[in-house]
């Protein structure tokens, strides 16, 4: 049975501090129990109510001022044009075989009376707004958000949902936001290419209707039968959640099986650091490294150095790390990310810079960029669209070995690392500053091994800091699946490594890097592993 809250207002601190993108503003009891869409206007909000077959008109309170006769009898949505309402029906013939079809009627608010009645395009509408004399409806049959005529139902353009469950829809005039059922969370839509921008978790577990308040926007929740006003943009960069606690061991096993000896071994493990995404709480190194190296790139790694390492002789170079790693989603406004000019000239000197991995010069990376970016000066939707490209020219195989990114980019497949060299080359012909880091990956459980390791992309974007994104993770099918991995990061990964390009401890590797020498012939067995455990809760 559905939660039904006493109708009492419940307000946050009149202004909230420290909040971030999502935080809630306040929430006030919904008028009806089954509330499916929720529209503004002005200082009121017309709400639509699937059960009661009610319009109502609240003020910012909750209390009702004004109530109307819905237009049918399965109202899903509900948008406002300035003069008139709008109202999305699921019009049934029969519930138990599922026959209906989609109808959104024009109503007057003065009065309730139909002004006009169209057909929709698809059968299930749900999510309803209004932009410049059209209208975006969220179709959850097809999972489309569609843009029609208000003359005739027209379909004038369509974009692929974020997500399986589309329903409450907003405009803010410039993007589109929809909330998303079985997803829990809000996108923020580019309405040109259906790209994902922004997300965010609601604070209930049932979102539906949506709508834009000017700064925020009024999310209604079916189950908890309430609206909330959620925080939209405060500056804050990003928000962590999702906890893991970790011990980690990173190590090396060497092993010479002769005939011949091993005069010299030098070992380098990447030495993590506080980010935005991990807490380092400690690093043990079980037998004490030679020394502590920095490379260029300031990549601090430990130095384990060994000498006349004969047939049947083992040496095995640990690090232990206990971290607390976490969830992180960057919430980025297009809008609000500074110029390519405003980027520091430190990081324009070092991370714009030509590498052996790179060849920012060759034609076809210069063709590529061409294609990808074209005339766009915002490094937001210059690294976006770089994201977007390779999503369509590479698959991800892994085979052994790496290409440098010209090679990569005409063969048109790569592993994580192949995928990292191409875009960074693409940003930096591009203009825009970008680097790598390295990481050892929770495989599954919290206890696991990890041999396969993973590399991806930082850019700098002005405003907003470096922002991760994986290239090799973003071939995937849904908008919402493809924004995880431009701005989010999952706690799954410890990174260990970062840098710009080629490290003289490091070299083109992460975690661990080694070089040895032998006198005559050598067999020798390496074993580079990340253990995983986990840590005190």
């Amino acid at each position: 049975m559905k939660k039904i809250i006493p109708l009492l207002l419940v307000l946050a601190a009149p202004l909230l501090l420290h909040a971030a993108t999502g935080d809630v503003i306040r929430t006030i009891a919904a008028p009806s129990p089954c509330v499916t869409g929720v529209a503004a206007a002005g200082d009121y909000l017309w709400v639509v109510d699937r059960k009661t077959d009610l319009i109502y008109k609240i003020d910012h309170t909750g209390t009702v001022l004004k109530t109307l006769t819905a237009p049918g009898y399965f109202c899903s949505g509900i948008a406002w044009d300035g003069e008139a309402l709008w109202v999305a029906d699921i019009d049934f013939t029969n519930t138990s075989t599922e026959s209906y079809s989609g109808k959104i009627y024009q109503i007057d608010p003065e009065t309730g009376r139909t002004l006009r009645s169209l057909v929709a395009p698809f059968s299930d509408p749900q999510g309803l707004t209004w932009q410049d004399g059209y209208l975006w409806v969220a179709d959850n049959g097809r999972r489309e958000l569609i843009k029609i005529s208000v003359e005739d139902g027209t379909t004038i353009q369509a974009l692929k949902a974020p997500s399986g469950d589309p329903r409450g829809l907003a405009w803010d005039g410039s993007y589109l936001w929809v909330a998303d059922r079985s997803r829990d969370e809000i996108y923020r839509v580019c309405p040109e290419t259906g790209d994902v921008i922004l997300i965010m978790k609601t604070p209930g577990p049932y979102p539906w209707g949506l709508t834009w308040m000017g700064k925020t926007l009024m999310l209604s929740d079916y189950e908890t039968d309430t609206l909330t006003e959620l925080v939209v943009s405060d500056g804050t960069p990003c928000v962590r959640s999702g906890k893991r606690m970790s011990e980690i061991e990173v190590y090396q096993d060497f092993m010479n099986f002769g005939p011949g000896t091993v005069d010299n071994l030098d070992v380098y493990i990447a030495e993590p650091e506080n980010r935005e995404t991990q807490k380092i709480l400690s690093i043990d190194f079980p037998e004490k490294p030679k020394a502590m190296r920095t490379d260029r790139w300031g990549q601090k790694a430990a130095w384990f150095s060994y000498k006349n390492l004969g047939p049947g002789d083992r040496v095995k170079s640990v690090m232990r790390v206990k971290a607390e790693l976490y969830d992180v989603t960057w919430h980025i406004f297009p809008e609000k990310v500074g110029g390519l000019d405003e980027i520091p000239a430190d990081i324009k000197r070092r991370f714009l810079r030509d590498d052996e991995k790179y060849s920012l010069t060759d034609p076809v990376i210069q063709s590529a960029v061409k294609e990808a970016v074209g005339d766009t000066k915002n490094p937001y939707f210059i690294a976006r669209n770089i994201f977007d490209y390779l999503r369509q020219k590479l698959y991800y195989e892994r085979s052994g070995g790496w290409d440098i990114a010209p090679t990569v980019l005409k063969r048109g497949n790569g592993s994580c690392s192949e995928y990292t060299f191409v875009y960074i080359a693409m940003c930096r012909a591009a203009g825009l500053p970008a680097r790598y880091v390295g990481s050892v990956v929770v495989r599954g459980e919290d206890a696991c091994v990890d041999y396969v390791y993973h590399r991806w992309v930082e850019v700098y974007l002005p405003g907003c800091g470096w922002i991760p994104v994986d290239p090799s993770g973003g071939d995937q099918e849904s908008p919402r699946d493809q924004a995880m991995y431009f701005g989010h990061l999952a706690n799954r990964f410890l990174i260990t490594t970062q840098g710009g390009g080629g490290s003289e401890y490091m070299g083109w590797d992460y975690n661990v890097y080694e070089t040895h020498q032998n006198d005559g012939p050598v067999q020798v067995r390496i074993e580079t592993m990340a253990e995983w455990d986990r840590g005190d809760q």
